[in-house]
């Protein structure tokens, strides 16, 4: 495995994130910079909204911008949802804000190209990753500075990406060891593979404000200040 510094772990240059959280999407929410998320998964459809600028079928899109809309989708299909149009009698799609890009007419036209491919929901093509269903936060500590950070973090994501996200906060995250009440973590697995349990809902039963503890990871540093 590539090393960074003393520590063993992916080369971040090309790093690809798993999940994103809904506070992350919904970060995204202008045309310019559009993501949404829907059936458990995060898409980027800023190329779309580029290719149908100043298109008054972007319109509903743009209206959800960092919004998840898994409410317009049938879960059992992955399209979306349909209902009797009760002009036609016709089975199609069902759109509440109004037609949008790649959802046929409600009666035949001949000015709606149909030449495509695939409409935006189907396939892949605009996915960056996977909705994080839960979330925790984690507190970490640079014992080298005093500095601490709160992380907002998805419940499945491993040490390296939660490293990956307190990057901007410490360029050097990979040159320390990472420690739990005196643990090294292994970087590969998930804060309660590394026995750093989420205890919100027992907060929740016993009636107290988890916020009022959150668990905290040290950094201990144990390299030169390498880079990544």
């Amino acid at each position: 495995m590539p090393r960074r510094g003393l520590v063993a772990g992916p080369e971040f240059e090309g790093f690809q994130r798993r999940f994103f959280t809904p506070e992350e999407v919904a970060r995204h929410n202008q045309p310019e910079d559009l993501w949404v998320s829907y059936l458990g998964y995060v898409y980027d459809l800023t190329p779309l909204a580029q290719e149908y600028k100043g298109n008054l079928l972007l319109k509903p899109i743009v209206e959800v911008a960092g919004q998840d809309i898994s409410h317009w989708f049938d879960p059992n299909t992955g399209d979306i949802r349909k209902h009797i149009d009760p002009l036609t009698g016709c089975l199609r799609y069902r759109t509440p804000r109004g037609r949008f890009v790649h959802v046929p007419p409600q009666l035949p036209r001949s000015d709606w190209a149909n030449d495509f491919g695939n409409p935006w929901w189907k396939g892949s093509q605009y996915e960056v990753g996977k909705l994080s269903a839960k979330t925790r936060n984690i507190r970490i500590i640079n014992t080298l500075t005093s500095q601490q950070h709160i992380l907002e973090v998805g419940a499945l994501e491993s040490m390296w990406e939660i490293l990956h996200r307190y990057l901007p906060y410490n360029a050097h995250a990979a040159s320390y060891t990472w420690k739990y009440e005196g643990k090294t973590l292994n970087m590969d697995h998930t804060l309660e593979e590394n026995g750093i349990q989420d205890e919100e809902e027992e907060f929740d039963y016993l009636k107290m404000d988890g916020t009022h503890y959150i668990p905290a990871i040290l950094l201990y540093f144990s390299d030169d200040l390498t880079e990544l």
